[in-house]
């Protein structure tokens, strides 16, 4: 229905419309009736043109009430309402503004970025809103808040009546909010909607989704589409307001992992740190600086990272205490600035524990596996190794060791294996060396058990590895496993140097099932297995199937690799890295992810306190610790801020225990490729919903009611008077200008 700006005005200029009827009519009582005899002749005449007569005079009538009319309504200026206009119209309009505040929408140009023009947006909207006569209320609720309203929070608004205190109170809102650090999605936002009140069977809902349409959440929209389509079907109006007008390049610290190595003090570690160019075009010359401890060390340089490809590089970090230590990596400024930075937090021992256990009582395989593992003097390894009997599995505890060692094993008891699966389902290495003592009966019934146990193989029994002078291919063969990877190319020249005379044979056709975690990893010039790894629960094995040292026996050297041969050494090393990495899972955590913290009742209180980063860098927030049927429990939900947190506890005696977590954000979310309004079309084809420009979004009060008729009324009252000018000359009587002069 139409609106007018000036109403009163309509009902005092209507009147003026019948103007001309009156008029005519006051011609009529001043004619006066007159017999003439010449006009009866006329008389006759008219009658025969009478009906073409009176239709023109209507006509004419019919024009000049129209431009009375057309007058009176370009003074009330009449309003047709345009699509914003039915938006705000009926009974009561529930607007509820879904706001896009995943980091990406931190994506800069000019003096603006995606998140101001969404704060924008959501002003204008409200704004609309507040000039309607029907009553308006309004929802902000952020995609960063959507999934946590399951939990009892609160959008930011939430069916806020637009009164007089309205527009102040939402500008207090809009100027608090900061684009956050997570990659919250739209689908949390939609699935929200349906946990607000229920829609009012009065209620014309109203729902905005206002974000950069990011391709990796709406590249495969099928679930956002069905959410979509549910609002939709549900007699929701759906407008999606985009807030960004182009793609832009963008640089991320994708990961900042520790390297493979051994985690000591005084030990040095190789950190790895990986860029993902997500541009369209190559960046040269990209420069990391890096932090260690808080103190700045030389930043390293990537030349060249082609475009949408992720480069790695390492750098060495050397922790001289013990105990937590931080690594910061930084990438320079450029159109989003959250995921150019990433932390680490490494927890360094004094020294690593390694149990070493020897079948034989002389422990001379101990003695070269220690030995290579902790030579002494000025080479620090960090690695502790103890060597001791096969009845130490069942007497001690085995979790202050990250790895076992089986030597030259005979048997073992019942209990010492099952302590051994304990270890190693938990997460701990296990490396075994076969010897003159080994048993491939023993090892088949107890240790492999037909796949079921922590040898990776069945064993046929010691075979000789016979001497062929014509076959001048090495001993050992090694693939690109990370054991061996340190010999790849021409620096595996120690490894030709290998001479292998005994070792245990693999059963007859046996080979690892390819859905297996079992992988031959080193083979013999005959093709034989030498070293099989496999995963068993959460640790890792590997079984090498000769002897460990080069010392003689009865029957002989079994081979020659710790003789002199700097091989040996390391590639038990780089075994040690290996076996013991499930020992050091990344702790880095996502944005969001909540911080729980699981406390031994009998050692600490139940009061923890959280150190925050971010822009609540050094403030505190303590949690009060709740038992669960996991234990006790403290849990922190609010990690929306990367960086370091801090974990206070207090143990029963009083004493303070500080741990560390590294929160990063999702580097998925700084991919800024997005979709365009026919892109989007496309996925949400069954989907009824307009799309808009967040500039789009730009209209006055008077706009909002309508489009204003009056530049229209007055080209269509100049075409009524051409055409009444031209129809009132037709019927009148015009002599020639001959006969007048006569």
């Amino acid at each position: 229905m139409p609106g007018f700006v000036h109403e009163s005005l309509l009902w005092w200029g209507l009147p003026l419309v019948g103007l001309p009827i009156l008029i005519h009519l006051i011609n009529l009582m001043r004619h006066r009736r007159v017999k003439w005899a010449a006009m009866e002749f006329l008389l006759a005449s008219q009658k025969r043109h009478q009906k073409s007569i009176l239709f023109k005079q209507w006509l004419l009538l019919l024009l000049r009430m129209l431009a009375v009319a057309a007058v009176v309504l370009m003074v009330t200026q009449p309003l047709v309402r345009n699509r914003w206009g039915s938006v705000f119209g009926g009974a009561k309009t529930h607007h509820v503004v879904l706001l896009d505040d995943s980091f990406s929408m931190s994506d800069r140009w000019g003096d603006t970025s995606g998140f101001n023009e969404a704060r924008q947006v959501v002003a204008r909207l409200a704004g609309q809103a507040e000039h309607q006569d029907t009553p308006q209320i309004f929802t902000l609720l952020r995609f960063s808040r959507a999934r946590s309203l399951a939990q009892g929070n609160q959008p930011d608004m939430l069916e806020e009546p637009l009164d007089a205190d309205f527009q102040k109170s939402l500008e207090q809102i809009l100027g608090g909010l900061t684009v956050s650090e997570t990659a919250a999605e739209p689908a949390d936002a939609l699935a929200a909607v349906d946990r607000l009140p229920p829609k009012g069977p009065d209620e014309n809902r109203v729902i905005y989704l206002v974000s950069d349409f990011r391709a990796n959440q709406w590249q495969e929209s099928e679930a956002l589409a069905k959410s979509l389509k549910r609002l939709d079907e549900s007699g929701a109006q759906l407008h999606l307001v985009d807030c960004v007008d182009k793609v832009r390049p963008n640089l991320a610290i994708s990961a900042l992992v520790p390297g493979p190595g051994t985690r000591a003090a005084g030990v040095p570690l190789l950190v790895e740190v990986s860029v993902r160019n997500f541009g369209a075009t190559k960046r040269d010359r990209v420069s990391v600086s890096l932090e260690e401890d808080g103190n700045a060390r030389p930043a390293i340089v990537v030349e060249e990272i082609p475009p949408g490809r992720t480069v790695t590089r390492r750098f060495p970090v050397l922790f001289t205490t013990a105990g937590e230590h931080q690594v910061v990596a930084r990438l320079e400024t450029d159109a989003v600035d959250v995921d150019n930075s990433r932390s680490l937090v490494i927890d360094v021992p004094q020294a690593v524990n390694v149990l070493v256990i020897d079948g034989d009582a002389n422990a001379a395989d101990a003695f070269f596996v220690a030995t290579a593992l902790a030579p002494g003097g000025k080479i620090k390894s960090g690695l502790k190794p103890q060597i001791e009997l096969p009845r130490y599995l069942r007497d001690h505890p085995l979790d202050q060791f990250e790895t076992i060692y089986l030597l030259n094993i005979a048997r073992l008891e019942a209990a010492e294996i099952s302590a051994l699966e304990a270890f190693v389902s938990a997460g701990g290495g296990l490396g075994i060396f076969m010897g003159e003592l080994s048993r491939a009966d023993f090892f088949n019934s107890q240790m492999y058990r037909d796949g079921a146990g922590l040898f990776p193989l069945p064993l046929a029994g010691p075979a000789e590895l016979a001497v062929d002078r014509l076959d001048k291919s090495p001993d050992l063969e090694v693939g690109d496993h990370p054991i061996f990877s340190v010999f790849a190319g021409e620096r595996n020249s120690f490894l030709n140097l290998v001479v292998v005379n005994r070792y245990f044979a693999a059963a007859k056709d046996w080979s690892p099932a390819p859905d297996s975690s079992t992988k031959v990893i080193a083979r013999l010039r005959n093709k034989a297995p030498l070293a099989v790894e496999h995963r068993f629960g959460e640790g890792r094995v590997v079984a090498v199937l000769t002897k460990a040292s080069p010392v003689e026996t009865s029957l002989g050297s079994w081979n020659n690799w710790g003789r002199d041969n700097p091989s040996f050494v390391v590639a038990l090393l780089e075994m040690q890295s290996y076996l013991s990495a499930p020992r050091h899972p990344d702790t880095s955590r996502l944005v969001g992810t909540p911080l729980e913290i699981k406390l031994d009742a009998a050692k600490y209180l139940p009061n923890v306190r959280f150190v925050l980063p971010g822009e609540a860098l050094g403030a505190t927030l303590s949690v009060d610790a709740a038992d669960s049927p996991e234990g006790r429990r403290a849990v922190l939900a609010a990690t929306d801020a990367s960086g370091i947190y801090q974990v206070q506890l207090t143990a029963a005696d009083g004493a303070q225990r500080v741990e560390r977590f590294a929160y990063n954000v999702t580097p998925e979310e700084g991919d800024l490729k997005r979709l365009d309004a026919e892109q989007l079309a496309g996925h949400l084809q069954t989907v009824l919903y307009e799309y808009h420009r967040s500039g789009d979004i730009n209209y006055n009060p008077q706009q909002l009611a309508g489009f204003n008729l009056s530049e229209s009324l007055l080209y269509a009252l100049i075409a009524i008077l051409l055409f009444e000018s031209v129809l009132a000359y037709a019927c009148s009587y015009h002599p020639r200008i001959r006969e007048v002069t006569r």
